[in-house]
């Protein structure tokens, strides 16, 4: 039986729309992998057998859904593509690929995403159709892959084993992105790569619990937390972020392990921001394409997130006068974003308890808060650096390898972040 909770996300926040799943039929999933598909005809069979390579036993409690869109003003090559792949699961069918097949149109005439839309949708769209075809009476998983990424032979298998060894409802997949077809482009992909990495070894060392990878194709979580999450955003690029940053405050994101994810290093403009389009930057030399944040802006933001600790504890009400110390341009930030603003004073009458307390103010200073302090004191200071200026301190910091080039980092860090993991 499907629980409450969900049948009211149904009622009210499944997205509406001419959409339905084909394919396989079947019911009482344990997961269900959401691949949102945009001209991806040569892609996505790779991704589909890299799935089907799991063993069969894992491959049965897992329903896969492919979800093959665009919108009206799609281009006439990519709208082509989408044709013959809606036409190549059709002749798959419901067991293609080893796998437990569904697919939704979301491309043909009349079922085009609407205008403004793009991959928030379409994940959405894959992941609320799929919630009734769940088994609720155990702990049902939801996972996103992309139409561009391999999987491992035990894909399955790990997702199941770190949701039962794990408290938290949401995960990321360990990824690497795969080599670029040119040097040029290879060398696109490292870098950034290497910013991905980076920030989130800087918000590890600053000890934010936002310290975690956004990667659309290298997310998982239990079914209810994303009902409780009100389901996957609409956002056309960017919603991996938001997500994740819903999952962490409804009860925390950790990395799971013993497998791994490998997206694509391509180039694309199907999104306003994001891999794709940075890899053009790169490629062109544009250095603003990524920016990487000095080690100094990291350790303030632990040292703030330290003092926050105590804070909590005392009935401070001029909290940016309380900052100003540490840092005036960090007092001005808090200032600027209503922290003062009877924010504070709110919270601490709400929340008697530090624990609880300390629990809202992250709840308030989350992922997104946290990027903007990162990039305000980065403008401020000019904390700005490239790879080789920022990594090696913060490598230094971990008491790892810090000497090299940009592949010399990128292997310490893919290391490192796959180590602490357990894989």
């Amino acid at each position: 039986m499907i629980p409450a909770a969900v049948n009211k996300y149904q009622r009210r926040r499944a997205v509406a729309g001419p959409w339905a799943l084909s394919g396989n039929h079947g019911r009482s999933f344990d997961g269900v992998v959401v691949i949102p598909s945009l001209a991806e005809e040569r892609s996505l069979p790779e991704t589909l057998n890299s799935l089907g390579a799991n063993p069969a036993h894992w491959r049965e409690k897992f329903l896969v859904a492919v979800v093959v869109n665009n919108r009206c003003d799609a281009p006439q090559p990519w709208l082509e593509q989408n044709r013959r792949t809606l036409a190549l699961l059709e002749e798959a069918g419901s067991s293609g690929f080893g796998l437990n097949l569904a697919w939704v149109d979301a491309s043909s005439a009349g079922l085009e995403l609407p205008a403004g839309e793009g991959v928030g949708l379409a994940r959405k769209i894959g992941f609320d159709l799929a919630l009734e075809r769940l088994d609720w009476r155990g702990v049902p998983l939801c996972a996103s892959l992309d139409a561009d990424t391999l999987s491992d032979g035990n894909y399955f298998e790990a997702l199941i084993t770190h949701f039962r060894s794990c408290t938290s409802v949401g995960a990321v997949v360990p990824f690497r992105h795969r080599p670029g077809a040119t040097p040029e482009l290879d060398e696109a992909i490292t870098r950034y790569e290497l910013y991905l990495r980076h920030y989130v070894l800087g918000l590890e060392l600053a000890r934010s619990p936002y310290a975690y990878h956004t990667i659309g194709s290298a997310l998982a979580c239990r079914a209810e937390a994303y009902v409780a999450a009100g389901g996957m955003n609409r956002r056309q690029a960017g919603e991996d972020f938001y997500f994740l940053q819903q999952l962490a405050k409804l009860g925390g994101v950790e990395q799971a392990s013993g497998t791994m994810v490998y997206p694509a290093a391509r180039l694309s403009s199907r999104t306003p921001f994001g891999t794709g389009p940075a890899l053009w930057r790169l490629q062109e030399g544009d250095s603003e394409a990524v920016r990487f944040s000095a080690r100094d802006s990291f350790q303030l933001l632990g040292a703030f997130l330290r003092e926050m600790e105590e804070v909590v504890r005392e009935d401070v009400v001029e909290i940016s006068v309380r900052f100003a110390p540490l840092s005036p341009v960090l007092a001005d930030f808090l200032g600027k974003c209503g922290l003062e603003d009877g924010l504070w004073s709110r919270l601490c009458r709400q929340h008697r308890r530090p624990d609880a307390r300390l629990r809202a103010f992250h709840q308030w200073f989350d992922a997104l808060r946290t990027r903007r302090m990162i990039s305000h004191i980065c403008d401020h200071h000019g904390w700005w650096g490239n790879a080789e200026t920022v990594i090696p301190p913060l490598l230094k910091n971990l008491g790892l390898p810090s000497s090299g080039n940009a592949d010399n980092y990128l292997n310490v860090l893919r290391k490192y972040q796959k180590s602490e993991a357990g894989v």
